[in-house]
């Protein structure tokens, strides 16, 4: 008898689709990647040419996750205030928003 979970082959299709694109952006990598670290984290960033554009890719080498950002995802970051990292850092490995979840409203409408 196997033990499995509701959604594992979803899961594990999807794992061999996100393996399956980490490797063509690595096959993309244009220069040398950066890497960052400090006593807490570490961090491998890399320039990706995709029929796109270019992308950032960052890794993370410890817990193998990893995004590859275009630029306005990358200016995005420069519109969140530090509670925004902060709630990230707060919820490892899990996205602040799922799929489920409501479009956010626009807080800057002011109606009369």
């Amino acid at each position: 008898m196997k033990i499995g979970w509701e959604g594992e082959e979803e899961d594990r299709l999807a794992a061999i689709r996100a393996a399956e694109e980490r490797t063509r952006l690595q096959e993309r990598v244009t220069g040398t990647p950066i890497v960052i670290a400090n006593e807490f984290s570490e961090v491998q960033v890399s320039r990706v040419e995709t029929r796109n554009g270019s992308r950032l890719m960052i890794q993370s080498p410890r817990s193998g996750q990893w995004v590859a950002l275009c630029p306005l995802e990358l200016e995005s970051l420069t519109w969140q205030a530090p509670a925004t990292f902060s709630a990230m850092i707060g919820h490892p490995f899990g996205p602040l928003m799922t799929e489920d979840d409501p479009e956010p409203q626009n807080q800057n409408n002011i109606t009369t």
